[in-house]
């Protein structure tokens, strides 16, 4: 196939995976991974090695099993901060002088931080936190725009010894309540607001909202000023925090101490909080920077993201931990216009670059302008986050990566940390799919009934522990087992669809449950009907995920009203949304009902509704308790493209 992307020797040559596989004195990729699956130990202590990781106590074993498969301690009898790795490149000389992140910010300024100053500055602001009274094991929210202040305050909380609960920047009242309250937080660190487009977007009068919320609070504090009418009296402002380090800091932990406990939602219930450790996630995204984006010491990584999605932590992992720079950007991607995004890379010399699927359709989208910055200097490109078709795969390889770039298709999660499945720029690169499975982890595709497949549709699966697990969901063991270990015997079902070639290449067919993920950013159905369901005037409502060919997925919600429903039901609804969780999940459509599809046990058949919507076949009905509700809804299908627009 001409699409193929096929690595040149040069590439091949200089990669990172190349020198780890020469230094194991393995003849080549293929024996790398096996040798991963068969000897984990042997491999993550040289992998280890390799990526410079600074152990305060090494190892005594590679993994503790003692608690079954779903709950394993990685590398116990070990001790580090996580955070010593990054702030280890201070002392080389080498790097001491680099730096260490670039922030740009909309309004055109520019701020460089070399890992000198990162070093003090994170534990400066560790210390101020622990002047504070914060410590060890302490809960703090962070909610802030991607740049030099949002870096240094999550890695001051993992310095401290404290836990991390990252939150969108778009997240309304009832969004950030959940998550804080779910995990206790004793402080939250945010942003008063930032710019968007040349407006600035007040967060703190969100803020003001919710504090009363949340009696566990004790410490806000603030980034910026908050505008007035959106002050908040006791907050501590961010400026202040920072004073002159303490000797003991980063202070020493366990690999199995929590550093981060970031939520996800699903199909029903509360957002799950998944809890990453030191000796879990900061490794795995170690080594997937350097297996799969190949990105070492000096090389510069930009991706855009909030610090409040998986993504955030991950990109600002994979550039530090492995003594590159982070570009960072905080603004709009098409402010002033189009050029913006892909002129990072023109002013920044970016060699590593990586985009969302829709950030990539919207690329395509405004061409003319996307594609005016000089684009030089990359050597390779990013794709995660959401399924990504062919078509736009080979435009993001071929025009902005010029065709000399190998585009890394990337998919995970936040409860895996990293990869399950990647690409690896010593292997052809197929378009939209996966050439390999990340080493350290055993992922096959199964049937219902739990029998290996190939080329043909079935759930994307991990059979054994790997590093990067979550360690559970936020005290709540028994859901994230019901989440992931209740399908198959001792097998992670990750929740994907997928497609496993005889060849040993995948694709990504969708997911297996009715999570949203709307421009790439992922909600629980559950949430968003939680809120339609306190709006005036609604009874019932669903929602659910479609197609779009410029957003990948559009929030569509369907509402069974009251009979004293106002006439602008559906306004309202979309407007509460957009308020209450963010403008980025206002629904392209709301429809009214008279009843909803469910099963003898009321739960909302929500496949059901998305497939006549779509104009498919509604599919098994065996267990629909109400067959009246199937003729709304298809008289509803001719419609679907009547959209209630943002």
């Amino acid at each position: 196939m001409s699409e193929v992307w096929q690595p040149p020797q040069e590439i091949i040559e200089r990669a990172q995976v190349t020198k780890l596989i020469r230094r194991l004195g393995l003849p080549n990729y293929d024996a790398l991974y096996q040798f991963s699956i068969e000897n984990p130990a042997a491999y993550w202590q040289e992998v280890n090695r390799f990526l410079g990781i600074k152990w305060r106590c090494a190892p005594e074993a590679y993994v503790d099993l003692s608690e079954g498969l779903p709950f394993p301690k990685w590398f116990p009898g070990g001790a580090l901060n996580w955070v010593d790795t990054i702030l280890a490149y201070a002392d080389d000389p080498t790097t001491k002088d680099q730096a260490a992140i670039v922030a740009e910010c909309e309004n055109g300024r520019i701020i460089h931080l070399n890992y000198t100053e990162l070093r003090q500055r994170v534990l400066g602001f560790a210390a101020g936190l622990r002047r504070l009274g914060l410590g060890r094991g302490d809960r703090i929210g962070l909610l802030m725009q991607g740049g030099i202040e949002a870096v240094i305050s999550f890695l001051g909380i993992s310095a401290l010894g404290a836990i991390a609960a990252p939150l969108f920047s778009g997240f309304g009242v009832d969004a950030i309540r959940s998550r804080l309250s779910g995990c206790d937080a004793k402080a939250f660190i945010a942003t008063a607001g930032f710019m968007r487009r040349g407006r600035f977007v007040d967060i703190a009068a969100i803020i003001r909202d919710v504090r009363p919320m949340l009696p566990a609070l004790q410490y806000l504090i603030l980034l910026g000023d908050a505008p007035e009418g959106s002050t908040i009296p006791d907050a501590i402002p961010w400026r202040e925090i920072e004073t002159s380090p303490d000797s003991d800091l980063p202070i020493s932990m366990d690999p199995n101490d929590p550093m981060m406990v970031i939520y996800t939602s699903g199909t029903t219930g509360k957002p799950k909080g998944a809890v990453h450790t030191h000796g879990s996630f900061p490794l795995k995204i170690a080594h997937d920077a350097t297996i799969h984006f190949d990105i070492g010491p000096g090389d510069r990584f930009c991706w855009p993201a909030d610090m409040g999605w998986i993504a955030g932590s991950l990109i600002l992992t994979s550039a530090l931990m492995r003594g590159a720079t982070l570009v960072c950007y905080d603004g709009a991607p098409d402010f002033p216009d189009w050029s913006r995004m892909l002129g990072l890379i023109e002013r920044h010399q970016v060699s590593h670059y990586g985009a969302s699927p829709t950030l990539i359709r919207a690329l395509r989208l405004h061409c003319d302008q996307a594609l005016k910055p000089d684009r030089s200097s990359l050597r390779l490109l990013i794709t995660a986050g959401e399924g990504i078709d062919p078509e736009h795969f080979l435009w993001f390889q071929n025009e902005v990566g010029a065709r000399h770039c190998p585009v890394i298709n990337y998919t995970g999660g936040t409860e895996v940390s990293g990869g399950l499945l990647s690409n690896v720029v010593v292997r052809p690169i197929i378009p939209s799919g996966f050439n390999s499975i990340s080493p350290g982890i055993r992922v096959d595709v199964l049937d219902t009934q739990g029998q290996s497949l190939r080329d043909a549709v079935g759930e994307l699966v991990v059979i054994a522990p790997f590093v990067g697990m979550t360690q559970a969901f936020w005290r709540d063991r028994d859901r994230y087992l019901e989440t992931y270990w209740s399908q198959f015997p001792d097998t992670w079902v990750h929740g994907d669809l997928a497609i496993r070639t005889k060849d040993d290449l995948f694709f990504l067919r969708g997911r297996s449950d009715d999570t949203l993920k709307i421009a790439g950013k992922r909600l629980g159905s559950a949430e968003v009907e939680e809120v339609l369901l306190g709006v005036a005037g609604v009874a019932e409502a669903a929602a659910i995920g479609i197609e779009d060919a410029a957003k990948g997925q559009v929030l569509v919600v369907f509402l069974v009203p009251k009979p004293d429903a106002p006439e602008e039901l559906p306004e309202l609804a979309a407007r509460a949304i957009e308020a209450r969780l963010s403008r980025a999940f206002r629904p392209a459509a709301v429809h009214l009902l008279n009843e909803l599809p469910k099963t003898r046990s009321q739960k909302v058949m929500r496949r059901v509704i998305r497939n006549i919507y779509t104009g498919k076949s509604p599919g098994d009905l065996t267990a629909l308790d109400n067959p009246t509700s199937i003729e709304s809804l298809e008289h509803l299908a001719p419609r679907r493209a009547q959209h209630i627009r943002a």
